[in-house]
C-alpha cells in the first residue's frame, strides 16, 4: 500500500490535525502528486459536522517545507508545463484559502517555497522560536519566482515594502523577525507550538490585520509608481542584467497590486512557467542539485574518525578564521598554538566580534556568546596538544617552516593525529616529505574571509590515507564548507584558474584599459568584484608568490606580465597596506577610487579603447581554458566538482553554472573558436587546450 504524506487526526474538540510527513525523506518537500491528497484529507475532515478547524503541522522532527521539490520543475519540457505545474500548485492555496472554518499552519525548523505558500493560504502562522526556525521565499535563488501565489499573498499580508526585498533576495528570517514583520501571529516556544495553534482555531475566522497607514499609502497608485522605480534601479544595479527573475518579480508584484489578485496569479503562473525554461535557472539548479548530492558524498570508502577537538597552527588573518568556522559552526573545542600572545588574541578577536555581530542582531545571546567562546583557548607552547585529533596549519607560505610544523605535530600529538596544511601553493607531498606518518598528512585549503567563503579544497597527496581523507571531508563540512577533493598539483585547482584570470586582467592594464573600466567589465559579466580589486584584497604579495610556481609548473602562460615587478618594488600589497590599485583613504561610504599614481608607475596613459564585452571574454577564456585542462589532467574529479569550485571559491557568475557548465551552453567548438580568435590577435597564451579541441571535434 502506498505511504500517504498528509495524515488526518481528528480530536475530542472537534479540532483536525493534519501532520505532513513525506514518506522516506529527512525534509519536507511538495510534490505535484499531492494536490489530491490534500484535497481528499481535507474533504475527509469536513465530514465532521462540528469541524471547529485545521493545524497544519509538520511531523519531521526540524522542518515544516523546505519548499517545492525541485525536480519536479527540472523535468518539464516547455514554458507551458511549468506553468500548469504553478497553476495547480495556485488551485491547491486558494482552495485552502477559500476554507469557511480556520486554518492554522504550526512552523517548526525550515518553511520555505512552497512550505510558505503553503502557510500563506492559511488563516494563521504560529512558529516555534527554535534557531532552525527559518522563513522565506527562496525561489529566487533558483533563477524562478514563488509560483503558487507567494508574490501575491506576501505582499498583501505585510505590505510591498516589506515584501518585495524578501522576495527580491531570497533571504529567509527567524521566528523573532517574522512575527515583528507580521508574516507569523505569533512565535512560541516548540513545547506549546500545537497547543497554541489549536487555541487560535477555537477563536474561530479572525478578519486579516490591517496594514498600517505607510503601506496602505504605497500600495496605492502613487506610491507604487516610486517603490516599484527605486526597486528595478537598485536590482539592476545589484543583478547587472544577469538574473531574469528579479525583474519578472518586481512586475509580477506590480500587476497583482495594479490589476487585482486574479491578474497577479496568472501573471505569476506564466513568469514561471518562462523562468524555468531560462538558461539562467537551469544553471542555478544545476549548482542547487550538484551542492545536494556533494552533501553525501565522503571522498572514500574509509570510515571518519571521530573528531572531538581541533588545534590551529598560527593566529592571522587565516588561523583566526579557521578557529572560528572550527568552534561556532563545527562546536568543537580549538587550541589555537601562535609564536606571539598578541598572534593568539587576535585569532581570539576574530571569533569574539564574529559572535558579538550575532549578540547585536539578536541571534545570540551574551551568555551564548561567552559559551561559544569558552571553546576557544591559547598558547604560545603546544601545551594541550597531546589531546587534539586535528592539528591545522595556518603559518606562512614557507616550506621549511610547514615541514617543521609536520615534525613538531609528530613530536607533541598521538599517532593517530591528523595534520591538515592550510596553503595556496605548497606541494602537501613536498610538506609530508620528512613526516615519520605521511599517511596523516593532508591539504586543506580556506579561501579568505574563512568565516565567508563557503568553499574548502581538500588535497591528499599519494601517501594520504583514505581514512584522513574521509576524515578531513568530514571535518570541512561540519565547518559549515562546501569540501571539493582535488589533486596535489601546483595551484591545486581554484588559484590554477584565477591566475590566467587576473594575469589577463593585468595585460589590459598595460594596454591602457583603465583600472574601474576592467573591473566594471567583470563585474557587469556576473562576478562580485573585478579581478584587479581581488587582488587588492587578496593581498597583491601573496598572488605574485603564486604566479611564479605556477610559471614554473605549467609554462609561460602563467607568468605576470614582467612590468608588475614595479607595482611590487613600490611596496603595493592591496588593501592590507591601504596602497593597492585603489585608494583607501576615502570613508567607508564613499565610492571606492582608483589609485591614479599607479598608471605613471607602469608607464601607461589609461584610455578605454576595449568594449567591457571584449574585456570580459578575454579574461573569462583564458579560466575556461584552464579549467578544461584541469579536468582532462584530473586535478578535479568531475566537471561539476569544477563548476562549485569556481563558484563557490571564486564567485564565478552563478547564473552562468561554472565553468564546465557555461563551455556546454556555448558549446566547446565556439569556446574554440573564440580561443583561436584570441590567439590570433593578442599571443600564444590563448591557445586552445588539446581537451577542448577534442571536444569541439566530437
Amino acid at each position: 500500500m502506498e505511504q500517504k504524506a498528509f495524515h488526518l487526526t481528528m480530536r475530542g474538540d472537534h479540532v483536525g490535525i493534519i501532520t505532513i510527513d513525506v514518506p522516506g525523506e529527512k525534509m519536507n518537500t511538495l510534490k505535484a502528486e499531492f494536490a489530491a491528497e490534500i484535497t481528499a484529507i481535507i474533504a475527509e475532515a469536513r465530514r465532521d459536522p462540528q469541524l471547529a478547524g485545521l493545524v497544519l503541522i509538520s511531523g519531521k522532527a526540524d522542518n515544516f517545507i523546505a519548499g517545492a521539490d525541485i525536480s519536479m520543475i527540472d523535468r518539464c519540457q516547455s514554458a507551458q508545463e511549468a506553468e500548469a505545474l504553478a497553476k495547480q500548485g495556485q488551485e491547491v492555496m486558494a482552495a485552502l484559502d477559500a476554507l469557511p472554518f480556520p486554518v492554522v499552519a504550526a512552523i517548526h525548523g525550515a518553511c520555505l517555497g512552497g512550505g510558505l505558500e503553503l502557510a500563506l493560504a492559511c488563516d494563521a502562522r504560529i512558529c516555534s522560536l527554535d534557531d532552525k526556525t527559518r522563513i522565506g521565499l527562496p525561489e529566487v535563488q533558483l533563477g524562478l519566482l514563488p509560483g503558487s501565489g507567494g508574490t501575491q499573498r506576501l505582499p498583501r499580508l505585510i505590505g510591498v515594502r516589506q515584501a518585495l526585498p524578501l522576495i527580491l533576495t531570497g533571504k529567509s528570517v527567524r521566528a523573532k523577525q517574522a512575527r515583528k514583520l507580521g508574516i507569523v501571529d505569533d512565535a512560541v516556544p516548540r513545547s506549546i507550538l500545537l497547543e497554541t495553534a489549536i487555541a487560535r482555531v477555537k477563536k474561530g475566522k479572525v478578519s486579516g490585520r490591517t496594514l498600517p497607514l505607510r503601506d496602505r499609502l504605497l500600495q496605492g497608485p502613487a506610491g507604487r509608481q516610486a517603490l516599484f522605480t527605486l526597486a528595478a534601479r537598485q536590482t539592476a544595479a545589484k543583478t547587472q542584467g544577469n538574473y531574469p527573475a528579479a525583474q519578472r518579480i518586481i512586475d509580477v508584484v506590480r500587476t497583482g497590486l495594479a490589476q487585482g489578485s486574479r491578474a497577479g496569479h496568472d501573471a505569476e503562473a506564466r513568469a514561471f512557467g518562462e523562468l524555468a525554461m531560462t538558461p539562467e535557472s537551469a544553471a542555478l539548479r544545476g549548482i542547487f542539485f550538484a551542492t545536494t548530492a556533494m552533501k553525501k558524498e565522503r571522498g572514500g570508502e574509509a570510515e571518519p574518525a571521530s573528531v572531538s577537538r581541533v588545534a590551529v597552527l598560527g593566529g592571522g588573518l587565516m588561523g583566526g578564521g579557521i578557529a572560528s568556522v572550527t568552534a561556532i559552526h563545527a562546536g568543537l573545542p580549538v587550541r589555537i598554538k601562535d609564536i606571539s600572545l598578541e598572534g593568539v588574541n587576535h585569532a581570539l578577536k576574530t571569533s569574539w566580534e564574529l559572535l558579538s555581530k550575532k549578540v547585536r542582531r539578536r541571534q545570540l545571546t551574551p551568555a551564548q556568546r561567552q559559551q561559544q567562546m569558552a571553546r576557544i583557548t591559547g598558547s604560545i607552547d603546544y601545551q594541550g596538544f597531546s589531546r587534539r585529533d586535528v592539528v591545522i596549519e595556518a603559518v606562512f607560505e614557507d616550506l621549511a617552516l610547514k615541514q617543521q610544523m609536520v615534525r613538531d605535530v609528530e613530536a607533541h600529538c598521538q599517532p593517530h593525529t591528523l595534520f591538515a596544511s592550510n596553503t595556496s601553493s605548497l606541494s602537501i607531498a613536498e610538506i609530508a616529505a620528512g613526516a615519520q606518518r605521511p599517511e596523516n598528512v593532508i591539504g586543506l585549503h580556506y579561501f579568505s574571509p574563512v568565516e565567508k567563503m563557503p568553499l574548502v579544497e581538500v588535497i591528499p597527496h599519494l601517501n594520504t590515507s583514505t581514512a584522513t581523507l574521509v576524515t578531513t571531508v568530514a571535518l570541512a563540512r561540519s565547518q559549515g564548507k562546501t569540501p571539493i577533493v582535488v589533486a596535489d598539483k601546483p595551484g591545486f585547482y581554484v588559484n590554477r584558474i584565477l591566475t590566467p584570470y587576473i594575469n589577463e586582467a593585468m595585460h589590459c592594464l598595460l594596454e591602457g584599459e583603465p583600472i574601474d573600466h576592467i573591473d566594471r567589465a567583470l563585474v557587469k559579466a556576473g562576478f562580485p568584484v573585478g579581478p584587479l580589486q581581488l587582488l587588492d584584497e587578496v593581498g597583491i604579495d601573496v598572488g605574485s608568490k603564486i604566479s611564479p610556481i605556477l610559471a614554473q609548473a605549467y609554462g609561460e602562460r602563467f607568468a605576470a606580465p614582467a612590468a608588475f615587478a614595479a607595482v611590487l618594488k613600490d611596496g603595493r600589497k592591496g588593501r592590507k597596506n591601504r596602497k593597492g590599485f585603489y585608494r583607501y583613504d576615502q570613508p567607508r561610504w564613499q565610492r571606492k577610487k582608483t589609485d591614479a599614481s599607479l598608471y605613471a608607475l607602469l608607464k601607461v596613459t589609461p584610455q578605454a579603447r576595449q568594449s567591457e564585452a571584449e574585456i570580459a571574454e578575454r579574461c573569462m577564456m583564458m579560466m575556461l581554458n584552464e579549467a578544461a585542462r584541469c579536468l582532462d589532467e584530473q586535478v578535479i574529479g568531475s566537471a561539476r566538482d569544477g563548476d562549485i569550485g569556481a563558484v563557490f571559491g571564486i564567485g564565478f557568475p552563478p547564473f552562468l553554472g561554472g565553468p564546465f557548465h557555461y563551455i556546454d551552453r556555448l558549446g566547446a567548438a565556439d569556446v574554440v573558436n573564440r580561443l583561436t580568435r584570441l590567439t590570433q590577435r593578442y599571443g600564444e597564451r590563448f591557445t586552445p587546450c588539446d581537451a577542448l579541441i577534442e571536444a569541439a571535434r566530437k
